[in-house]
């Protein structure tokens, strides 16, 4: 590969199933197994805790800091605080001014734990808004990893966005980080293209097939001379057997076969894979934090 490879892994830190249990069974149970994995290939990464999992959850949050890692924001409850790209039912959006009163209690409670006031965000299932984009820069953040490749299809590498359109560029101080989709494939999604996201295929399709994916994304870059920068978001729950349903005596969650297919075991084979495909093409692996010091100081 003729130019850098920079990867950064992002893990959300939220209740299984994402907002559709209440459980913590993967923060509690997979961090560590994670981590493992991360000091075993020599890499680091960023866990994006909503506060809600930071303050039931204050050991995991400190094993991650201890062994170098860094230790982000993913909202309050893992809700709907940007522009909601599909319809989710009971998944109801903040009022844009609701939004910065929710992401700084969010952060409140992930520095009360930590100790650390976090500067990186990622906004659930990646729908931000300019309204958050605004409020992590008056909070202080210094990056957000919210950018959904796959269904605004404008952005492939990090850039600084516009104050009143988070998807163009613009003068912000927060880096915006795109997430890596396949932007070769011919969608057959419509209008929301969420084949072409790059999750969670690293386990339901497997790390080869990811990986080739990934060949492919790089040729597209440098056929439009970018920087090639593979943001990737994971789950600590797709690491722990996951129910086929959940009954919670007024109702039944049936997550979608995709959702739970492979969890467990083969995630963690498939995981390991993956990081090996990318170290082997040469990608550099950076926080969240760290990374977007280095855009900063290369100008």
């Amino acid at each position: 590969m003729s130019k850098d490879i920079y990867v950064i892994f992002g893990f959300d830190m939220e209740t299984d199933v994402g907002s559709f249990t209440p459980y913590y069974d993967g923060v509690k149970n997979a961090t560590t197994p994670l981590l493992d994995i991360y000091d075993k290939k020599e890499i680091t990464g960023t866990f994006f805790y909503t506060g809600d999992a930071a303050e039931k959850n204050p050991n995991s949050v400190k094993e991650v800091l201890a062994r170098g890692h860094e230790v982000g924001c993913h909202s309050l409850m893992h809700e709907t605080v940007g522009d909601p790209l599909f319809p989710i039912p009971l998944e109801i959006s903040l009022l844009p001014e609701e939004v910065h009163n929710r992401l700084e209690k969010a952060t409140e409670l992930i520095e009360k734990v930590s100790g650390i006031r976090p500067t990186t965000f990622r906004s659930p299932r990646l729908w931000g808004s300019t309204s958050v984009v605004n409020s992590l820069e008056e909070l202080g953040y210094i990056a957000d990893a919210s950018y959904p490749m796959y269904f605004y299809r404008e952005r492939f590498a990090p850039y600084y966005p516009s104050r009143k359109d988070w998807t163009k560029e613009g003068n912000s101080k927060v880096l915006e980080i795109p997430n890596f989709a396949d932007m070769v494939m011919e969608s057959s999604d419509g209008d929301l293209g969420r084949d072409r996201d790059q999750w969670p295929l690293f386990r339901t399709h497997g790390a080869e097939y990811l990986l080739e994916k990934v060949k492919k994304h790089i040729q597209f870059l440098q056929s439009k001379d970018l920087p090639i920068v593979l943001c990737f978001y994971f789950h600590p729950w797709e690491f722990i057997e996951l129910k086929n349903e959940y009954y919670f005596g007024e109702c039944t969650i049936r997550p979608d076969k995709f959702i739970t297919n492979n969890c467990g075991d083969k995630a963690y084979v498939e995981f390991e894979k993956l990081i090996d495909g990318l170290l082997e093409i040469g990608g550099k692996f950076y926080r969240v934090d760290e990374f977007a010091e280095f855009w900063k100081e290369r100008g």
